[in-house]
């Protein structure tokens, strides 16, 4: 809008002209002085005319003036042209006609007026005494018709006529004072209408003389104080000066003074001090002086009653003042009154008044005003008028057309905030966008037009969503803010509403960069609005609103935290009464329950509770936000009942709910949300309390909600998801199937709605799942479970490390799995399910409030997995895991029970066994706890009653003295009753009983108990049919049964019966009693064979013992048992057998008795062992392989049982001789005999057991008895040390083997080995004992094999292939190639991190490996390796990453396992997704980045990397450079990359290079497949890298120009300051340990003393800086490797001569080996110091120096190279010793010193220190000036001891940079560190004669 300030200061312009002219008449002074009258003819005329005239102005009266007019035509006409008067007749007539126009304003009249003065000055003579009144007069008439048409020219001639009419009139002219008055003013005219400021200037001076001209009382005064005061407020408005305005209002004051009460002129002297007073209080803000404008305005007005010409001025001056009095008092009836006054201000200045529009546009502003106060919709509507009013004026081509537009789209914008209509909102923006296109770049108020047509615009998102509209908002305001610098006034709220729409975009489309910006930018304007600030509380509500949702999407706890600290800050700056308290209560509770959501504080909440209940005081009832109050209330008291279980929370919640629910009837837009949480309440009250009408009501508010959330609603999904978890629980109590179909059919559609990328689809998943695994349970539906468990993993796979539902996902899914093992059997389900509880269980730590179900859930699936695997870990782990849940769930726990029982059956478990009576005992404790948990009618009572029962019963089999049978039969005599026909444990119960009476009856041998057992077990077999889970049990005890009865009555047909039994018993798959099954029917065949001698009943006896013995591994307490039945019935078959005829009866007899009456295990294994070696000595005599078999067999059960302990977890043979070299390894041979005779009996069985794997070998070339056999021999060797007379034959037949292995792979290991024994064993024996001629012979063998080494004899097949094994060949190949390569590749077609089998198994599944097969098969034998490595090679090529780290890079456990293109997109996650697509986009499979494919918390890992890295981007086929800080336009200039340390071995090692800008878009565009051969680039890198083409594209690792090397380095930076050393240590191939925490001063150490260590090279000495405290002789940072500056070039006195030069240059070329620096002289230093003169002369006699070797001993050409020890640094020098030291200048605040220095044989030099030389070392003479030397710096195609003398003159008179040393005790030297290189120039004749090399220990 146009300012109330702008319309009075067009007004008082216009007044000011007028009172001007009105109140000073100048014409009417110069007229009463006007010439004489005349004598004559005429006078009778011309006297009349002057009286008429006079009359006129003394009476204003028409008639007279006509009359003179009329009179003066008259007289003219009597003077005609060239008539001596006609000049006067034409000035008097000008005059009249002048006045006429005053009064009737007839413009005919001024202009003839005009013509009639320029005639008359014509005419008059040029020195008539009174042309200058004609001149004023003329200036008079053309100011005065410049007022009217606004024709510049002729206020230009008037101002000139003006001025040459006070030169007519000089100081002390008596009308001086006139031509002053009227120049000034139209000079102010003049600036009114150009704004040249000198005119007003000028003005302002002429006003002050003609203001000294009229002293008081002169009749002109006022009018000069009026004028000059009105100058002065005209520039105090243009520049500001308050001493202008303070004397305008001082002039204006005297004015007034001058102008009493009845004063005609004292309402315009009243009027003018109010305007002047109004602008200095505009300026100042002094309210004083605004309430004395209003009074003088009063007074003015009253001064014009209605009528009066300036009536409206006043009105509408003093409403101005008004106005601005309300806005800074506030004072409604002060608005009131001004709008009354402008009103009748306005009816005043009607259509077509030059003021109508100022006061339309006042009007309206004070109506607004009144409405932004009152809120009257009425003041508004007036105001729209009004503005549309105004916009009428203002046609499509007026200059200021764009402010009524903007004003009325103000309007309407206010309008649509506080009804919403519409189309007001519509032509809002119309009319802003209308303006803005009036108002270009550049024009000031474009900024104010941008910022309101954002604001619209976002109003317009706000009714209607369309996101354009948002963006344009950004957009538009992101332009109003560039136009607001920082300091400008309004840049706070352009600041303020960015920000706001970057919010709103965020919660449009969550993308994080517009809440970051957002966030930014709301903190820049809190910086704008200190404490106190009326807007501050805005700011900080909207950070803190904003902080809150950056911590809902990244879940940071520090935004949280401190959006806490903002909504505190905020709700202080409300106050009880402030209008936004309520609005500050809720944000700041809604910020600490989402605190205490994440970190469970609980005050948190209880603030936030009571800051919702201070809110629901203010929201009384009636009040619009009293149902949210209710709401949040409620939710956070359900909250608290959640964590501290509190009914009355959850009560009192329900009762907020409901009276939410009341004021949010049908229709309300948040009702579904009341609904919703009414709900979950009730829900969770029946949870508690069980009350199923909670439930009932539940689940018909969760359907009312569902209702109003129809598809498409964004809480669509989680109303489906709620109802379905309540019905889920309506089935839980009532088993009603339809509930938990339709909580399935509700599921199925929440994850419909949660599409694959959406937040709640795991969950919906994680439901859904739980639904049909409960349907699959109840039904029995298979397919139900299968689904169950895929939408689990789905369900996992998003939920990450991290997610909190992980765990919930890891234990469901596992129970799914273990579910379906139980009914399907599928060993890998129930490895998955307890590789999946055990991850849960790690996500579950102690406290977890699931931690207890894990531990029971693994426990079962671990138990599980132990009954089908028997491996005995995990049933210990178990017992362990249920010890741990069981503490968890003390006495009254609901799980108790569960933790109890399972608990004792695992015990039991472990009994059964390992035999572990102590596990017995404490399960049968457990069992009689679980019993006493439940009275006798409950449902578990029956089993509690059997567990313990058949525990009791195990325990009397272990130890039938210690009683519990009868109590054990009783329990399952108590058992039967409870489970009454149709049981479905009732058969189990039946089986028990019948075992615990068979063992009575074995023990009592009570006839009732084996009746009874045998219709006990014919109840149970009949009720379980086929199929049934314990049918094989059933049919085992009836077996059992039936066997006692015959073994008791000989009855064959129960012996047939019980076979038939147990046959079938054993047929049943999975079945967990088969061992048993299959050792009873052994037990049963071998009577049945005793009984009939039917030679197949023994067979297959046999067949049934093995196949028990299999089932029963070592450790397994029946396994004894197992074996011994199967020694006797391998006994008596062989007693059958002729075979055995020639057995000693006597030992037949013994064997036997041993068999059937085992007095120890060892017993049972010599006889095994002796079936062994009658087998064997078969098997040697018919050579069959059955024998030979059976032989292994035996020798091996037999090895078993001599062994002490139980070999618990032995399952091949391989695991025993294992076990037996651990034993072997423990036993001291003279400790214990027994131990000796086992360890005999163990060796002679060991032996025999290898002899029968080596000839199995023989027989049947299987590599692994091979192996086998050579193991156990081994064994047998280390049984038999030196000295023992056996120790031969074993090394003999250890050889054997390995001669024979060699034989067939050619292992020259082997030969070796079998070499070395027989020697050995020939050592060990003499000619003539039994072995020494075979082991003679062998070992000849041997040698010749070894000798001659014929290649291996292949046999081909029918395809041409050898008979080597080429998969192995390629396998081979393929890790050999993949050595040198990165550990770990990322797969870029599926994102999945590899390792190294992985990346083997993808090439061996791929057409790549199957294309080599085929190729393998035709080509040349003798190229099929270079074939497979050519393939291999292709099929491994990788690439690598390039790049600066950022924010969330991902790491190794981030990636492992997870496919990358599946997370999320943010961060370092999208840069390694697009770097690895790039990948993949050029065809290649494999990518390597430095982010995730190291594991950096492995410190071998870590270390191996950072030593192989430079190899493997050397390796790669392509690496990868992201330049995420260069634009597409972009350059390298500006790139963080080049100035890192690590990439510049990036950069420097691979071959092949592509650059990506931050777009990942090709840098320029280049289509080049190698950057590093695009030309442009090229020039590029080597401009902003220092580093030479040459090096870039072919670059070598190596300590060559070493010193080049570090100066690449030594302007970049690394994150840890060690890293700069440890980045180059592949740049110089070197392989040092990287040791982090160490200075980077030690690290860069180690890093040169290696360089010259292994290269000698003296160049890396060349730098400039500080030293190392370490070492002297090396820098303490790399920037000292730097560029140097150019040295200055001698003086011409200094340089030497042209020939001299002609001759060097030769002599220079010998220097190439130097590094640059060296070569290159400095440049001289500006800076200026101040002079000093103080000069040292060191004494003649120096310091010793060090050992020298003499020119005519050791010359130049041979000196030695530099060596490193521990402490100092050996240098070859040639030494110049420092005469003179002069200090030439000092600059101690740098500090920088420069000193002069003269040295024997060199020419006077200066170098510059950064400290200050020691006197005592200057006058001591310690200081030495060395010149570095190798003789490798001389000419190498010469050769050094080729070189004549003027040659190494040449070399050695050349310039060079020195090193200044001082000297320590102790011969030892330390290096002066300089601030610049220093160059030193030889004297030519001193070369020779000085030059000597001598070793200087540096320190």
């Amino acid at each position: 809008m146009i300012s109330q300030d702008d319309t009075s200061l067009k007004r008082a312009n216009s007044e000011c002209i007028h009172t001007e002219f009105t109140d000073l008449d100048p014409k009417r002074a110069e007229s009463d002085c006007s010439c004489p009258r005349h004598v004559g003819q005429d006078a009778a005329v011309t006297n009349p005319a002057g009286a008429l005239h006079a009359m006129f102005r003394q009476q204003g009266k028409i008639d007279n003036v006509d009359n003179a007019v009329t009179l003066l035509r008259a007289t003219l006409e009597l003077c005609p042209p060239g008539h001596p008067d006609r000049f006067l007749s034409l000035h008097g007539l000008a005059l009249c006609l002048s006045n006429r126009y005053d009064s009737q304003g007839v413009t005919a009249d001024l202009e003839e007026a005009v013509g009639l003065e320029r005639t008359a000055l014509e005419l008059c003579p040029l020195d008539h005494p009174h042309r200058v009144v004609y001149i004023f007069n003329l200036a008079c008439y053309l100011g005065t018709r410049f007022l009217t048409q606004a024709a510049m020219q002729d206020l230009d001639e008037a101002i000139g006529l003006h001025r040459a009419a006070l030169e007519f009139r000089p100081t002390g002219h008596p009308h001086r004072s006139f031509s002053l008055h009227w120049l000034a003013f139209c000079l102010s005219n003049r600036y009114d209408n150009q704004g040249v400021v000198s005119d007003l200037e000028e003005a302002v001076t002429l006003g002050h003389l003609a203001l000294e001209l009229c002293q008081p009382q002169h009749p002109d005064r006022s009018a000069t104080l009026f004028n000059l005061a009105s100058y002065l407020r005209k520039r105090s408005e243009k520049q500001v000066e308050k001493c202008d305005l303070d004397e305008a209002i001082e002039l204006h004051r005297e004015i007034l003074a001058l102008c009493p009460t009845g004063h005609p002129d004292r309402s315009f002297s009243l009027h003018w001090l109010a305007v002047c007073l109004s602008n200095r209080y505009r300026h100042q803000a002094a309210l004083a002086d605004l309430e004395e404008a209003v009074v003088l305005g009063y007074e003015a007005l009253k001064l014009r009653p209605p009528g009066h010409p300036y009536r409206h001025e006043s009105l509408f001056n003093l409403a101005s003042d008004l106005w601005r009095r309300f806005q800074r008092q506030d004072v409604k009836r002060d608005l009131d009154e001004a709008i009354t006054l402008h009103r009748a201000a306005l009816e005043l200045r009607p259509f077509g008044h030059p003021d109508h529009l100022l006061s339309l546009d006042s009007l309206a502003l004070c109506f607004s005003n009144r409405y932004d106060s009152q809120g009257a919709f009425v003041d508004l509507d007036e105001v729209v008028k009004l503005q549309r009013s105004i916009l009428q004026f203002h046609g499509p081509w007026h200059p200021g057309r764009s402010a009524p537009l903007f004003n009325l789209a103000s309007c309407l914008q206010k309008r649509f905030e506080r009804q919403a209509v519409r189309r007001d909102l519509d032509e809002a923006i119309k009319l802003h966008r209308v303006a803005l296109e009036l108002r270009p770049s550049g024009h000031p108020a474009r900024s104010s037009s941008l910022h309101s047509l954002a604001l619209c615009l976002s109003y317009s998102y706000d009714s209607q969503g369309v996101v354009a509209d948002l963006a344009e908002s950004v957009t538009l305001e992101r332009a109003a803010l560039e136009l607001c610098p920082p300091g400008h006034r309004h840049r706070a709220a352009y600041l303020f509403n960015l920000a706001c729409y970057l919010c709103t975009m965020f919660l449009k489309q969550a993308a994080m960069q517009d809440l970051d910006e957002s966030i930014e930018v709301h903190r820049e304007v809190l910086e704008l609005r200190p404490t106190g600030h009326p807007h501050r509380f805005f700011s900080l509500h909207w950070l803190a609103f904003c902080l809150s949702h950056r911590y809902d999407n990244q879940g940071v706890v520090s935004d949280l935290v401190e959006a806490v600290t903002l909504g505190r800050s905020a709700l202080e700056q409300c106050q009880s009464c402030h209008p936004d308290r309520v609005a500050a209560l809720f944000n700041l509770a809604s910020y600490l329950r989402k605190r205490f959501e994440k970190q469970v504080v609980a005050h948190d909440l209880e603030e936030a509770i009571e800051l919702y209940r201070e809110a629901l005081v203010l929201c009384p009832v009636g009040h619009p936000d009293r149902s949210f109050s209710l709401h949040w209330l409620a939710f956070c008291l359900s909250g608290r009942y959640d964590t501290q279980g509190e009914v009355t929370d959850l009560q009192e919640a329900i009762t907020l709910g409901r009276a939410a629910l009341e004021l949010r009837p049908s229709g309300h837009p948040y009702r579904h949300v009341s609904l919703f949480n009414l709900a979950s309440d009730l829900r969770k009250m029946f949870q508690k309390c069980d009350a199923q009408r909670d439930l009932d009501e539940a689940i018909e508010l969760h359907r009312e909600a569902l209702t109003l959330r129809p598809f498409g609603h964004p809480d669509h999904s989680s109303s489906l998801d709620s109802l379905a978890f309540c019905l889920s629980h309506r089935y839980d109590s009532q088993l009603a199937v339809s509930d938990l179909d339709e909580a399935i059919a509700l599921g199925r559609s929440a994850l419909e709605f949660c599409h694959f990328l959406h937040l709640d689809r795991s969950t919906a998943l994680f439901n859904l799942a739980s639904y049909l695994q409960k349907r699959s349970e109840k039904l029995a539906v298979r397919d139900d479970l299968d689904e169950a468990i895929k939408l689990h993993q789905e369900a996992l796979e998003l939920r990450p490390t991290g997610h909190p539902g992980r765990s919930s996902s890891l234990s469901s899914l596992a129970l799914c799995l273990s579910s379906r093992y139980d009914n399907q059997g599928l060993i890998a389900d129930l490895e998955q399910a307890v590789t999946l509880g055990h991850a849960a269980l790690e996500l579950r730590p102690l406290g977890h409030p699931d931690r207890a179900t894990s531990l029971f859930n693994l426990a079962c699936n671990l138990s599980a997995r132990f009954k089908k695997q028997a491996a005995m870990q995990d049933l210990d782990k178990a017992i362990e895991l249920h010890r741990a849940a069981l503490e968890l769930r003390p006495s009254g726990h609901p799980d108790h029970f569960f933790s109890l029982d399972l608990l004792g059956l695992c015990l039991s478990n472990r009994y059964d066994n390992q035999g572990i009576i102590a596990d017995l005992e404490e399960a049968v404790a457990i069992r009689r706890a679980a019993l006493g948990l439940h009275p006798p009618d409950h449902p578990s009572h029956s089993a509690s009653l059997h567990s313990l029962a058949s525990d009791l019963g195990k325990r009397f089999q272990k130890h039938p003295a210690g009683g519990g049978l009868d109590e054990a039969i009783k329990l399952h005599t108590a058992a039967l009753e409870l489970r009454h026909s149709g049981h479905p444990d009732r058969p189990l119960s039946l089986s028990s009983l019948v075992i615990c009476l068979l063992d009575r009856y074995d023990y009592q041998q009570v006839v009732a108990d084996s009746e009874d057992t045998i219709l006990l077990g014919r109840e149970a077999v009949d009720l379980c049919p086929p199929g049934h889970p314990i049918r094989g049990v059933a049919l085992n005890s009836l077996a059992r049964a039936l066997r006692s009865r015959f073994l008791k009555q000989c009855t064959t047909y129960d012996l047939q019966e019980a076979i038939e039994l147990l046959r079938e018993a054993v047929d049943l798959s999975g079945d967990y009693h088969r061992s048993s099954s299959l050792h009873l029917l052994a037990l049963c065949l071998s009577d049945m064979y005793e009984n009939l001698q039917v030679v197949a009943d023994l067979e297959e006896a046999i067949l049934c013992g093995r196949a028990a013995l299999g089932l029963r591994p070592p450790g397994h307490p029946e396994r004894n048992l197992s074996l011994c039945n199967l020694a006797c019935d391998l006994w008596t078959k062989f007693q059958k057998a002729s075979s055995m005829a020639g057995l000693d009866r006597s030992h037949s007899i013994h064997h036997v008795v041993s068999v059937l009456h085992p007095t120890s295990p060892s017993d049972v294994a010599s006889s095994l062992f002796g079936l062994s070696r009658h087998l064997w000595d078969t098997f040697q005599k018919q050579a069959t392989m059955t024998d030979l078999d059976e032989a292994i067999r035996l020798a091996t059960y037999s090895l078993e049982l001599r062994l002490p302990g139980p070999c618990h977890g032995v399952v091949s043979l391989e695991q025993l001789s294992v076990s037996i070299g651990t034993w072997v390894q423990t036993l001291v041979p003279d400790q214990n005999p027994d131990q000796l005779v086992m360890l005999d009996a163990v060796v002679e069985n060991l032996r025999a057991l290898a002899n029968y794997l080596w000839a199995r070998s023989r027989s049947q070339p299987v590599v692994v008895d091979l192996d086998d056999a050579i193991t156990l021999y081994r064994h047998v060797l280390r049984s038999r040390p030196i000295g023992r007379p056996s120790r031969a034959s074993s090394l003999h037949d250890l050889a054997l083997c390995l001669a024979d292995r060699f034989r067939q792979q050619s292992a020259a290991t082997d030969l070796s080995e079998a070499i070395a024994l027989e020697q050995e064993a020939l050592q060990l024996l003499i000619p003539g004992d039994p072995g020494y001629d075979v082991s003679r012979r062998c070992l000849t063998d041997y040698l010749q094999m070894r000798i001659s080494l014929p290649p291996p004899v292949t046999t081909s097949d029918s395809s041409g292939l050898a008979h080597v094994d080429v998969k192995q060949l390629i396998r081979t190949v393929a890790f050999e190639v993949l050595k040198n390569a990165p550990t770990r590749l990322l797969h870029t077609q599926t994102g999945i991190l590899c390792n190294r089998d992985a990346q083997i198994s993808h090439f061996i599944s791929s057409q790549q490996y199957n294309r080599l097969l085929s190729s393998c098969t035709t080509c040349d034998p003798n190229q099929r390796t270079t074939l497979i490595r050519a393939a291999v090679l292709e099929y491994f090529q990788y690439v690598t990453l390039s790049h600066r780290w950022g924010e969330g890079e991902p790491l190794l456990r981030d990636v492992e396992g997870r496919p990358i293109y599946g997370m999320s997109t943010m961060g370092g996650f999208g840069k390694l997704q697009a770097f690895c697509l790039r990948a993949c986009e050029r065809d290649y499979l494999w990518a390597w980045s430095d982010t995730c494919c190291i594991d950096k918390d492995s410190s071998v890992e870590l270390q191996e990397a950072i030593g192989s890295m430079f190899a493997w981007y050397r390796q790669s086929a392509l690496t990868i450079v992201h330049l995420s800080d260069v634009s597409d336009t972009g350059s390298f200039d500006t790139s963080e990359w080049f100035r890192r340390g690590w990439t510049l071995q990036e950069l420097l090692a691979p071959p092949r290079v592509l650059f990506y800008t931050q777009s990942w878009s090709l840098y320029k565009n280049l289509a080049s497949p190698n950057h590093k051969t695009d030309d442009l680039v090229l020039e590029e890198l080597e401009r902003t890298t220092g580093i030479e083409s040459r090096f870039l594209t072919d670059f070598s690792p190596g300590m060559d120009d070493a010193r080049s090397r570090l100066q690449w380095a030594s302007s970049r930076r690394t994150t840890r300051p060690e890293d700069i050393a440890y980045s180059l240590f592949g740049i110089f191939d070197l392989h040092l340990p990287i040791l982090y925490g160490e200075s980077d001063v030690k690290a860069l150490g180690r890093l040169l003393t290696e360089i010259i260590s292994q290269s000698g090279d003296i160049s890396v000495l060349s730098w400039v800086g500080e030293a190392s405290p370490v070492h002297s002789y090396f820098p303490k940072h790399i920037v000292s490797y730097q560029p140097l500056p150019l040295a200055p070039t001698p003086s011409p006195s200094e340089k030497p001569s042209s020939t001299m030069v002609q001759q060097r240059t030769s002599s220079f070329k010998v220097l190439r080996k130097l590094s640059r620096p060296f070569l290159t002289p400095l440049q001289s230093l500006s800076r200026s110091f101040k002079r000093l003169s103080i000069t040292h002369h060191v004494p003649a006699v120096g310091p010793p120096t060090p050992d020298s070797y003499a020119p005519n001993d050791v010359s130049l050409t041979e000196t030695p190279l530099p060596q490193l020890t521990s402490r100092c640094l050996i240098l070859p020098c040639i030494p110049y010793q420092v005469t003179v030291v002069q200090l030439k200048s000092a600059d101690r605040h740098t500090p920088s010193y420069t000193y002069e220095i003269q040295a024997c044989g060199l020419r006077p030099l200066e170098i510059t220190l950064e400290s200050e030389l020691e006197r005592a070392t200057v006058l001591q003479g310690a200081l030495q000036l060395v010149r570095p030397w190798q003789s490798q710096l001389l000419e190498p195609s010469v050769g050094p001891r080729a070189m004549t003398d003027e040659q190494l003159r040449l070399t050695l008179g050349g310039p060079f940079h020195g090193l200044l040393l001082t000297q320590l005790p102790h011969n030892e030297y330390k290096r002066i560190a300089s601030s610049a290189l220093f160059t030193a120039y030889p004297i030519a004749s001193a070369v020779i004669s000085t030059s000597k090399v001598s070793m200087f220990n540096i320190v």
